[in-house]
């Protein structure tokens, strides 16, 4: 359900910002507001789970969940849609953290791969459908029926989980780093802000200068009590593994460059080529599609070859599908469309897996745990920095292009699609660059420890 709603949403973005007759750089907070709550908070929830026990923080996460959904669904402004997303968020990160948990739990030990790889369909399923009926959706009901149809799942998931979950036993010894999440929330949150707003404010202005510097001072202070924190969010000391160093760098690039062409996709789609949310669905389910294909391949590959080849190549996969994608325009076809998509998620499925394996492979048996946390840290932040990054590139460019072209003796019309094209071109031209700098970062990695 939670990452359904994600794909949800993205495709109906361009119709939320027509509705609510907000730009690009604003509706943007629609999704950042999401990931950046889920960044913050996913790593307590976990503990949350361990202290007031598994079932009461996973039911509790549908019931916020669904009154999320619910008050998104009715919305009156884009700013109280931008506040609901984050109540959603809070019940989404619970979910998230205690799925895995409670398979864990009560999976028979012969077949927990089973069990949690059921779980990776799901999930997989979620994303290739999304697009698809997000656009139907949108198309006939309008965007508050993406929200709407969480409330039947997540409440009817509620009642059964209730009922079929044993209570688990809580341990109250179990601390949490409530300011260390405070600390990364209010980092994240003001650095990004002068990025979405910085195109209209510029860069002279006290609400750019002083968010970005208690952003910084915010992210110092974070690292500074995880460093001296036994119970902190990030173990630091991981990072002087260079291979868990290099495989997270490559991680966190890899869903900045995913997100900058997700969040970008539909407006290009809707609104430039002028196609509808469901056929723009259609083509989007392109790119998890191909990533279903290519995911179960590069597992096979990564018991034959060398891990780092594979994630690197899988990375400049995606740097050709962003170069490609780049060129798009008015007169693009549908086959260069869906070519460039499904080079991104070619590329996508050859990564993760072999990177993954290396990042879980350079830590010890006893921090697994905590590296697997910051794997799913990393996959989010990557996440946020992709939209924020997306929103301004995309913004910048397309208002200078504006100004640039009203010299000209064209029509409004025309200026539109230039500056539209190229504001498109330069953020999936940087895509590309960050593609290539993962795929250095994950070929040169020190060796295990």
């Amino acid at each position: 359900m939670t990452p359904l709603d994600s794909s949800l949403v993205n495709i109906a973005l361009p119709d939320i910002s027509h509705h609510f007759n907000v730009q690009l750089i604003q509706v943007q907070w629609v999704v950042i507001s999401y990931l950046l709550v889920i960044s913050s908070l996913l790593l307590t929830w976990g503990r949350l789970g361990d202290t007031i026990g598994q079932k009461r923080t996973y039911s509790a996460g549908l019931a916020i969940f669904t009154l999320g959904s619910l008050f998104c669904a009715v919305s009156p402004s884009l700013v109280l849609l931008i506040i609901f997303r984050g109540v959603q968020a809070i019940g989404a990160g619970m979910i998230m953290a205690m799925g895995p948990a409670l398979i864990t739990e009560y999976a028979p030990p012969r077949h927990l791969g089973r069990y949690l790889g059921i779980m990776a369909i799901a999930v997989s399923a979620a994303l290739a459908t999304g697009p698809v009926l997000g656009g139907f959706l949108t198309y006939f009901f309008g965007w508050p029926s993406i929200f709407l149809i969480n409330i039947p799942i997540a409440a009817g998931s509620l009642i059964y989980a209730w009922k079929v979950i044993p209570a688990t036993r809580p341990k109250p010894k179990q601390k949490f780093d409530i300011l260390g999440s405070i600390l990364l929330f209010v980092a994240l949150s003001c650095i990004i802000f002068p990025i979405s707003f910085v195109q209209r404010l510029g860069w002279n202005s006290a609400y750019i200068i002083l968010p970005l510097a208690a952003g910084i001072i915010s992210m110092a202070v974070f690292l500074f009590t995880q460093k001296r924190n036994s119970y902190s969010l990030i173990d630091l000391s991981l990072f002087s593994n260079p291979l868990f160093l290099t495989g997270n760098i490559a991680l966190l690039l890899n869903y900045v460059v995913q997100y900058s062409i997700v969040f970008i996709m539909p407006f290009y789609l809707q609104d430039l080529l002028g196609l509808s949310p469901s056929i723009a669905g259609l083509l989007l389910i392109t790119f998890p599609l191909t990533v279903m294909v290519a995911a179960p391949l590069s597992g096979l590959l990564s018991d034959r070859f060398n891990l780092r080849f594979l994630s690197s190549a899988g990375m400049i996969i995606i740097a050709v599908g962003s170069y490609c994608l780049s060129s798009l325009g008015q007169g693009s076809t549908r086959f260069e469309i869906i070519g460039g998509l499904a080079l991104i998620g070619l590329g996508s499925g050859l990564f993760i897996t072999p990177n993954n394996s290396d990042i879980m492979a350079s830590v010890p048996a006893d921090r697994r745990g905590i590296s697997s946390s910051m794997i799913a840290a990393m996959r989010n932040m990557g996440m946020v920095f992709g939209v924020s990054a997306a929103g301004y590139l995309f913004t910048a460019r397309q208002t200078y292009l504006t100004e640039f072209y009203r010299h000209y003796d064209l029509s409004i019309s025309t200026i539109q699609a230039l500056s539209f094209q190229g504001g498109l071109k330069i953020t999936f031209l940087v895509a590309c660059g960050l593609a290539i700098i993962a795929a250095l970062s994950a070929f040169i990695r020190g060796r295990l420890k």
